[in-house]
């Protein structure tokens, strides 16, 4: 592995962090505190690019490597990491699985401009009753020849309000269990689709999560994704995928409120001179560094086997569940530094504690990633 960057690497770091502090910085205490979509901020990611990093240029995408996608998420991450989300489940859940599993219709149809971002995408496997526990899909696709009914809710759906196209796993077969799921391309206008009340989150505040719900809503054949039953292998192959866009972001959130440690830790005094010199808070804040650059050696290796063709996803689980647990820890120790005032929102690093703890949860609770990795260990 080479551990240089290229010189388009270099540009893109720069792009996302010069896009984050000048246009995410600025209103982000505010968007939090009003659960507020970053409409504005999402059409100027959508001009740079962001939205369709690892597209092929020939469906409008920049055909970016999953190295380029891992700088910009931690960039972004650092600022606004409701922002990184709509970006994260735009590239690696829903344009990555259109264009490694769609046909070249869908991909005509839906992937080039989802991929430019002139719509955004959804990606709804959640349930009421599904969620850690994948194969128990209670919304169902019925086969009515022509075309699949759908019928039943969705939960915790990243980009649900604002969203116009969206990857639904449904079951078609109940007696064949998991290989009877289907993945199903469903538009926002389609009759009998509704989205649910936006969630009030204790973090990620600017992301619109919902419920969606299904009456009898009418799925062209030729919106399924793959072969009959191919649906629960989709979301499986395309979830290793997208964990390493949340361990991307979980790293941006941990470095973003080290980076907010350090320089207060230097402007604030206690007993005459700046906290940093107190070995309380000196080793402190380097036992948060050492975590991090753990963590980002597992982040891009994982994205690194992925650029190689080679298989990642026991990489993509380790990586996501050591830096989902580095930012919560790294975050809780920037509030304790920060002292009171990281108990306010003006300093920042109470919303990224907040929005790190999402981080453990969502693409695959921290308790689910160790699964992954130890049947990878009994399998080896």
């Amino acid at each position: 592995m080479n551990f240089d960057y290229t010189e388009e690497h270099l540009m893109i770091k720069k792009a996302a962090k010069d896009f984050a502090r000048n246009e995410l910085l600025p209103g982000v205490i505010e968007r939090d505190t009003k659960s507020e979509f970053p409409a504005e901020q999402v059409k100027k990611m959508a001009e740079l690019g962001f939205l369709g990093m690892m597209v092929d240029p020939k469906y409008d995408g920049t055909g970016m490597d999953a190295i380029s996608y891992v700088l910009a998420m931690e960039e972004i991450s650092k600022i606004d990491s409701s922002a990184s989300v709509i970006m994260s489940v735009n590239n690696s859940l829903v344009c990555w699985g259109l264009e490694k599993f769609g046909t070249e219709e869908q991909k005509q149809k839906y992937l080039k401009p989802l991929a430019r971002g002139e719509i955004i995408g959804a990606f709804a496997l959640s349930e009421p009753e599904a969620g850690s526990d994948a194969t128990s899909q209670r919304t169902t696709a019925i086969d009515k020849g022509d075309h699949y009914l759908l019928n039943g809710t969705k939960n915790w759906i990243t980009n649900g309000k604002n969203a116009s196209v969206y990857l639904v796993m449904a079951q078609s077969d109940v007696e064949k269990r998991h290989k009877g799921i289907n993945a199903l391309i469903v538009e926002k206008d389609m009759p009998g689709f509704q989205t649910g009340p936006k969630e009030d989150k204790m973090g990620m505040r600017g992301s619109d999560t919902c419920s969606l719900m299904f009456t009898d809503v009418k799925v062209p054949k030729e919106n399924r994704i793959g072969d009959e039953g191919f649906g629960f292998k989709f979301a499986m192959e395309t979830l290793n995928g997208g964990r390493i866009g949340i361990a991307a972001q979980a790293l941006g959130i941990a470095q973003g409120a080290l980076e907010l440690a350090v320089n207060y830790a230097q402007e604030r005094k206690a007993f005459g001179k700046p906290i940093i010199e107190h070995q309380g808070i000196s080793f402190k804040l380097a036992e948060m560094e050492a975590a991090i650059e753990g963590a980002r050696l597992l982040v891009y290796k994982a994205a690194w086997l992925k650029d190689e063709g080679k298989s990642f996803a026991h990489a993509s689980a380790i990586a996501k569940l050591v830096a989902s647990e580095t930012a919560m820890h790294v975050t809780t120790e920037a509030v304790q530094v920060h002292g009171g005032y990281g108990y306010v929102k003006e300093y920042h690093v109470e919303r990224l504690m907040r929005d790190a703890k999402l981080t453990q949860i969502y693409e695959g609770t921290s308790e689910i990633q160790k699964l992954v990795i130890s049947r990878g260990l009994i399998k080896a």
